[in-house]
């Protein structure tokens, strides 16, 4: 019979970041049929996002490091373990993902073995431009935890910062997020690769800058009343916001994926979006 120890309190499980994003998929997959297939494959991406970030962190591989370049400068081919870790991510995305995202995955693994690292280093060090090809949403969906952590090792100093550009790896934002601050919100921007979060003002298109409120319409939908779409009708993008105050169970990177919908509608009207997610939505 085993000793007599404290007793056990009644707390949650801790759980780390990706567990709590594949937790909020999870839930919104049980609601929202319309995002079953994104979700459904968010949730083998986070699962093996959540072991690359873990090895990595730890420092498991003795040639490679525990961190990647925290500048976009540095050949991501020096890091054998990251090479040799991409086959397994794009098995998944073969098993798992949409139709077209599968069969590029199966285009990648069948060709030449020295086109990934090629890839993969393009991808990292490439953030003037959004991505467009779908194998350099794979090669950014592999590398983000490898993003977040060297970002996070890099002991960025955001105080004062307000630019629309991430202060780490100069991406365009995938999502704005408004938190509550006193009376009203607070709004920041989040990167969607090295998943920074910034401050940046309420009123203000974070593609031109422009600061007109009559040119920046904002529009909710009945199904998704806690994701604002914001739109500027100077340059005609769009970006979703997250709204804490309204929902604060959201996980934007995962609410902004489920929300496809307000991706079709703003299309429809003639909005592009500021920048792409990393499942090339």
């Amino acid at each position: 019979m085993p000793a007599a120890g404290p007793k056990p309190h009644n707390r949650p499980v801790a759980q780390n970041p990706w567990q709590q994003r594949i937790r909020r998929a999870e839930n919104l997959l049980a609601k929202h049929s319309f995002a079953a297939e994104i979700l459904s494959f968010y949730i083998h991406v986070a699962r093996f996002q959540e072991g690359l970030y873990q090895v990595a962190e730890n420092g498991s591989s003795r040639s490679s490091g525990p961190v990647p370049p925290a500048s976009f400068a540095g050949n991501l081919t020096e890091f054998p373990h990251l090479i040799s870790s991409f086959p397994s991510f794009l098995s998944v995305a073969e098993n798992h993902g949409p139709a077209l995202l599968a069969q590029v995955a199966r285009d990648l693994l069948s060709g030449p073995a020295e086109a990934r690292p090629n890839l993969l280093s393009a991808s990292w060090s490439s953030a003037d431009d959004p991505p467009s090809r779908p194998e350099e949403f794979l090669a950014l969906a592999f590398l983000q935890p490898y993003a977040e952590l060297a970002r996070a090792h890099a002991n960025l100093q955001l105080e004062g910062y307000t630019e629309a550009f991430c202060p780490w790896c100069n991406r365009k934002p995938v999502a704005a997020i408004l938190r509550p601050l006193g009376d009203g919100g607070h709004r920041t921007l989040l990167c969607g690769f090295c998943l920074t979060e910034w401050e940046f003002r309420r009123v203000i298109c974070a593609g031109c800058g422009e600061e007109n409120h009559a040119k920046l319409p904002v529009y909710t939908a009945e199904s998704l009343p806690y994701i604002r779409v914001e739109c500027c009708d100077s340059c005609h993008t769009y970006i979703k916001s997250i709204d804490m105050t309204k929902n604060g169970l959201a996980e934007p990177l995962v609410d902004e994926l489920a929300s496809v919908p307000l991706n079709l509608w703003a299309q429809e009207h003639g909005y592009f979006k500021l920048h792409p997610n990393l499942l090339g939505m």
